[in-house]
């Protein structure tokens, strides 16, 4: 196709394809279950003006974290074919420049909520806030050292589910940060999916993921890991707790509701393990985007979970 018969794309859409929207629900979904879980179980009254600028915070510092990760991505040639998850660099709809001063002012807005946010609740947030700003800043460079699955699992797991906790009610606690690991997980498996199927790309541009480090049989195994592991620590939290003598707070019983996903799971599974499938090569291609799909579901349930028990004390 000519460039004169392409569509015209207008400027808003390229910096929203740029910012990669679908992969938000890996990030906001801690935020809004940190939320409920401080105003549920740990009492605090629900500040609703901190909770929306939290999760706007959130979703201005992960789509600056995107963004960086396409330049660096493209200009290291890790980034050349366009699938249905890529970044607007790749499409050819905006220059990497462009996208990197993109990314730099997403960053500061998102630098400057955050600070609002501390000027409101206190400095245990700030430390946070850093290291999550670190991590997301550096992300690229943890990612080509192996280092990619361990800033998912804190950024857009414990610290976001800590952080909504902390602006909620000003202190910090252990309790979100344990109760957010096995959403923690499928986030890592996305980003494990996606570098799976670079393994080959990567080790050619000397890039070193947990996906090449494991290689094929390995990084399956990895992904069960992290795909089943999440509902069997979900079980665990629910049940385990109950047999100890000292007082531990006791995950929910209504998050039994996680059943719900289970087919969504097992399918993935199976495209997992049919990744050398001729037939239906599309099915490994995008395990990233449909492993995304199920931790929007995951996480949906899980805030529902909370909403449940707290309907249901209350009756």
């Amino acid at each position: 196709m000519s460039q004169e018969a392409r569509p015209r794309v207008s400027p808003l859409k390229k910096w929203i394809i740029a910012a990669r929207p679908w992969a938000l629900p890996a990030s906001t979904m801690p935020v809004i279950f940190g939320t409920s879980l401080a105003w549920i179980v740990g009492g605090a009254p629900f500040l609703v003006g901190r909770f929306l600028l939290a999760l706007l915070a959130m979703i201005v510092l992960h789509s600056a974290a995107n963004m960086l990760s396409d330049v660096f991505d493209y200009r290291r040639g890790l980034d050349r074919d366009v699938t249905p998850v890529s970044g607007a660099i790749v499409r050819g709809w905006l220059t990497g420049r462009q996208v990197a001063r993109g990314s730099v002012i997403l960053f500061v807005i998102g630098a400057g909520l955050g600070l609002a946010l501390v000027l409101m609740t206190g400095k245990v947030l700030l430390y946070i806030g850093i290291l999550g700003v670190a991590i997301g800043a550096s992300y690229t460079l943890l990612k080509y050292r192996a280092l990619g699955d361990l800033a998912v699992f804190l950024n857009f797991g414990l610290l976001g589910a800590l952080g909504a906790w902390v602006v909620q009610t000003g202190s910090f606690s252990w309790l979100p940060v344990i109760w957010t690991v096995p959403q923690a997980m499928l986030v890592a498996a996305i980003l494990h999916a996606n570098n799976w199927r670079d393994t080959i790309s990567d080790k050619e541009r000397r890039v070193t993921t947990v996906a090449s480090l494991l290689g094929d049989k390995g990084s399956l195994a990895y992904y069960g890991l992290l795909l089943f592991g999440s509902s069997v620590l979900i079980f665990g939290l629910m049940t385990l707790p109950r047999f100890f003598s000292r007082p531990v707070a006791v995950l929910p019983l209504t998050f039994a509701v996680i059943i719900l996903g289970w087919p969504k799971a097992l399918a993935l599974w199976g495209r997992a393990r049919r990744r050398h499938a001729p037939r239906r090569p599309m099915d490994f291609i995008i395990l990233d985007g449909a492993t995304s799909q199920y931790n929007l579901i995951f996480g949906v349930l899980c805030i529902a979970a909370l909403w449940l028990h707290y309907a249901l004390t209350r009756l």
